[in-house]
């Protein structure tokens, strides 16, 4: 029986490359199905989809290594698996943040064909903005980190539930409650209700003694795992700065990984989301709001120690004061000094240097 070949194996089976030819990959990701498209030659060559896997993939794409410059896909649920596998067999690969890539400005139809399309075409024209590949100790550590900052959430949420619910049932909220105190979290389990709102106060308060005993564990593990060596002394010299702690310190250090990686503040600033928008129009130019880019924990918790910079530091709350008069709102102010504050973190992390008050 003539076995039929696809049209992906005849273009392989046909194509005969030179390292004078240039071929740009791009590849839309998905948990089943990696829809691949090639650019060759300032043209579209070919697409096609295939299964997710990750070295089926890699052995097609060395068939034509000699005249591949680049294989793209953007950052997303899928992680950096397949760019690791590629990464192995020494192909040239990027991943690429999808906030900047390139879109057109009306609605346009969108499919994984076009998408993968775009990507290769935009890989050869250079208007792709590659992110770093963190290794897989790095992604490990940074997901503890995060692990923590969920947990924080899910608890804080947890405690405004609980709070809604004394309020719709006329209910006074016990003394230490604000702090949430061990004495008020038990005075709210003496007391009397009919059977079922007492079962749902039940349920809401083990869900926070939960989440409260699970926090405390993550905590532990973060302890130790920011007393091994290769982060002992960064978190020492982070923790020289005023405001910073050993949570937001370890956090800090986790999710730069690679701190040299940054050419300039400007670019620390965005992947912290702490930069304003440039808005220019003519002979008109003003800040608009910042761009939030990146992890909103860091960004949080670098306001919060933003916060405690000002109130520890004289010559810092000078700052504050100063740009807080020019732009009339506090809470401008202080993010522009959490912004200071991820820069001069990231030049200690760079310079292996602590923290120098200024008189």
């Amino acid at each position: 029986m003539k076995t039929t070949l696809s049209n992906k194996q005849k273009w392989f089976n046909k194509i005969n490359l030179t390292a004078d030819d240039e071929l740009h990959v791009g590849i839309d990701v998905h948990k089943k199905s990696y829809h691949v498209a090639l650019w060759l030659n300032n043209a579209h060559a070919i697409n096609f989809v295939m299964p997710s896997d990750n070295k089926k993939v890699a052995q097609l794409l060395l068939k034509v290594r000699i005249a591949l410059k680049c294989i793209v896909y953007e950052a997303g649920p899928t992680g950096y698996n397949l760019a690791r596998a590629l990464q192995k067999e020494k192909l040239p690969v990027h991943v690429i943040a999808p906030s900047i890539t390139p879109r057109p400005a009306g609605k346009q139809t969108k499919t994984d064909t076009i998408d993968c399309r775009k990507l290769a075409k935009f890989a050869a024209k250079g208007l792709l903005r590659k992110i770093a590949i963190p290794t897989r100790q790095q992604e490990a550590d940074r997901q503890l980190t995060r692990l923590r900052q969920q947990l924080v959430e899910k608890l804080r949420r947890v405690k405004i539930q609980i709070k809604s619910f004394l309020l719709q049932h006329g209910i006074e909220e016990p003394d230490g409650l604000t702090s949430w105190s061990g004495r008020a979290t038990t005075k709210l389990k003496d007391i009397q209700l009919s059977n079922q709102l007492k079962y749902c106060l039940d349920m809401l308060l083990k869900e926070l003694a939960f989440l409260s005993e699970k926090l405390k564990e993550i905590e532990s593990k973060l302890k130790e795992l920011f007393n091994k060596k290769r982060y002992t002394q960064k978190i020492k010299i982070l923790k020289t700065h005023p405001g910073i702690g050993p949570i937001i310190a370890g956090q800090f250090v986790t999710e730069i990984f690679d701190p040299k990686r940054f050419k300039d503040k400007t670019e620390i600033g965005k992947y912290v989301g702490l930069c304003p928008q440039i808005i220019q129009s003519g002979q008109k130019l003003r800040d608009g709001p910042i761009l939030k880019t990146g992890r909103p924990q860091l960004r949080c918790n670098l306001v919060e120690a933003a916060w405690i910079w000002i109130r520890k530091d004289s010559h810092a709350y000078k700052t504050y004061c100063r740009i807080k008069a020019n732009t009339g709102h506090q809470n401008k102010a202080v993010t522009a000094m959490a912004r200071k504050l991820a820069v001069n973190l990231w030049k200690m992390l760079c310079d292996h240097k602590p923290y120098i008050r200024q008189a």
